[in-house]
């Protein structure tokens, strides 16, 4: 059997149909198959269409991690997805091919390669108000951004889900916010009444009016349209960078050092592993345990300002009162020059 018919098979049937997989996990799934596919033509040195299932192999397997790390310099812990990839596919093979279960449980017995432990570049208490105050409010999209960088402290949420926050995902009324995760996961969460108010005051005075395509969509960009994955990661990049030196910058993720930063808080307040899990989305509890690792005892006294301050009303913000202040001047100017 032509190994193109069996992967057709993996990517339109068992992937979309069976396990309801996201258009993200299918791209990365792709991409992987991809590189495969060209090796083991040239491996055998015949045309991708001559390839059979037959052609596959745990040598051939094996050699193609091998050239991932050796010719395309992948790290292990790349490999490794590579290799999850491939063993997904021999799930497949497993279930629609029997003929060829031998083959399967296999490349289900390669074992993942060691890798070391990430290190969970997590921002401090004071480094995250440091990058809400360099905000300039007045400017173009300053609130979204203000807005934005609360909210990422304060929920965990990745960058892909930030982007495809949807306003009926916001409850203003029960400070609640509901979360489009991996694998089309649904969590609810409850927010900062600081949070809350930032959002309920970015929709109702800084949201610009979107193309009629992203009008469901909370956050939106220059061009009228939802904010993506990369403009999330911009942003805050481009924040902290004016927040943190450079060298501070090299440890940490721009995006995700906001996620660990929620955890490192929760913890630090006493919550659970179980909690800490749901809010932030993850799949298996031992996600979370990487940050019972860290010690956080020298920040107490910190973690208690901080949670008074995101606990307060933006009413009690002197940057929202500066913003109002320009605004209410820039109105004054506008009636004054109409007259």
């Amino acid at each position: 059997m032509k190994l193109s018919i069996s992967i057709h098979k993996f990517f339109d049937h068992y992937l979309c149909r069976i396990k309801g997989s996201s258009k993200q996990t299918i791209k990365s799934y792709r991409e992987t198959f991809t590189l495969f596919i060209r090796f083991a033509a040239n491996n055998y040195k015949i045309k991708v269409n001559s390839l059979t299932i037959n052609h596959i192999s745990i040598d051939l397997i094996l050699d193609f991690l091998d050239y991932l790390e050796s010719e395309r310099s992948n790290t292990a812990r790349t490999r490794n997805q590579r290799l999850a990839v491939l063993k997904s596919f021999a799930k497949m093979i497993r279930l629609f091919y029997p003929e060829h279960m031998y083959l399967a449980e296999r490349i289900n017995n390669i074992p993942q390669k060691r890798t070391q432990s990430k290190i969970v570049g997590f921002l401090y208490i004071e480094e995250i108000l440091m990058t809400y105050k360099v905000v300039d409010l007045k400017k173009m999209n300053g609130f979204r951004d203000y807005t934005i960088l609360h909210l990422l402290s304060d929920s965990g949420v990745r960058a892909s889900e930030l982007a495809m926050l949807k306003l009926d995902y916001f409850n203003s009324g029960k400070k609640t916010l509901g979360i489009l995760g991996k694998g089309n996961k649904y969590r609810l969460i409850e927010l900062e009444k600081r949070t809350s108010d930032l959002i309920k005051r970015y929709i109702a005075d800084y949201r610009p009016t979107p193309k009629s395509l992203y009008k469901e969509r909370l956050f939106i960009n220059k061009h009228k349209k939802g904010l993506t994955r990369k403009g999330v990661y911009l942003l805050c990049k481009k924040y902290l960078y004016r927040a943190l030196s450079a060298k501070r910058m090299k440890n940490i993720n721009p995006v995700h050092s906001f996620r660990h930063s929620c955890a490192v808080n929760m913890l630090a307040q006493g919550m659970s592993l179980p909690d800490i899990k749901n809010r932030l989305g993850h799949a298996s509890i031992e996600s979370t345990k990487v940050y019972l690792h860290l010690d956080l005892k020298n920040k107490r006294k910190v973690q208690k300002q901080f949670i008074e301050y995101m606990q307060t009303s933006i009413s009690q913000d002197t940057k929202i009162d500066e913003l109002v202040d320009w605004e209410n001047k820039t109105e004054t100017l506008a009636w004054l020059d109409s007259l």
